[in-house]
């Protein structure tokens, strides 16, 4: 990236630093919700939401980590501890029998089926009902603006 490297003047600093804090405060509140009203993680959630959106509830690992736009580690760990609590389960890829597919288990589908309503009323109560319409709105057109940046400048992971 060109140009000379400056610092952050007193209001993108005080931008940058807000924005931080919401992202960090709001995971904390979300993910101790979470652990209260059902027992899973924030972590736990996203994998278990994702795997109940897809066909038959399993998808490939590299198609899973894609998705979570996590790193290989991070969610070979993570499944790796929602297995022994029988949340999800590891099955060899029929396509290719060097992959891995991971499945929803009867007990993670109860669980994020316990768990959406509570943490969408949690969501709504902490982030949407503190924002008016047209803060929601800049919000999601900032969001977009800053994702596709991101998908310019850094482009995701080749397969």
């Amino acid at each position: 990236m060109g140009g000379s490297v400056t610092r952050l003047d007193e209001r993108e600093q005080q931008v940058w630093r807000t924005f931080r804090r919401m992202r960090d405060q709001l995971a904390l509140a979300l993910n101790q919700s979470l652990q209260q009203d059902s027992g899973i993680s924030e972590p736990d959630f996203e994998v278990l939401a994702a795997l109940e959106e897809a066909p038959e509830h399993a998808l490939r690992a590299r198609t899973l980590r894609q998705e979570l736009q996590w790193e290989k580690s991070r969610l070979a760990h993570q499944i790796r501890r929602m297995e022994q609590r029988g949340l999800v389960a590891r099955d060899e890829c029929p396509e290719d029998g060097r992959a891995a597919t991971v499945r929803l288990t009867d007990a993670g589908l109860a669980a994020i089926r316990a768990a959406t309503a509570a943490h969408a009323a949690r969501v709504r109560e902490l982030f949407l009902d503190a924002l008016t319409p047209a803060q929601l709105d800049a919000l999601h057109e900032a969001g977009t603006a800053v994702l596709a940046r991101l998908h310019q400048n850094c482009p995701a992971e080749a397969p």
